[in-house]
């Protein structure tokens, strides 16, 4: 397992719900309603530094009961790294927390 992910795993447990590597990037996948917490450690905590939101895109899966997923890319500056956070929200309740308080760019998107 990838040491972000573990970190995060261990960290957050009960709140990270799992995560993959391909092709040297990282994807985990957390709860909605802990996302929030989960996104101020990863750009707070020295450990992370993810300090820069690339981008916040969403993916729609009409057959799925957690029918939206929102992806939101980061890098850290200082440890060159990009990591995609996903998390899915259902249709009778497709609320996410802004992070335009973490990351201020992100009201852009």
């Amino acid at each position: 397992m990838h040491p972000v992910a573990e970190s995060l795993e261990k960290r957050f447990a009960g709140m990270f719900l799992g995560s993959r590597e391909s092709l040297g990037d990282l994807t985990v996948y957390v709860r909605a309603e802990n996302a929030l917490e989960i996104f101020r450690a990863l750009h707070d905590d020295p450990e992370y530094s993810y300090d820069y939101i690339v981008d916040v895109t969403s993916v729609d899966y009409p057959m799925d009961p957690e029918r939206f997923e929102v992806v939101y890319i980061l890098y850290s500056l200082s440890r060159r790294h990009r990591i995609m956070v996903k998390v899915r929200v259902t249709e009778d309740s497709p609320v996410v927390d802004s992070v335009v308080g973490i990351w201020k760019v992100a009201e852009f998107m």
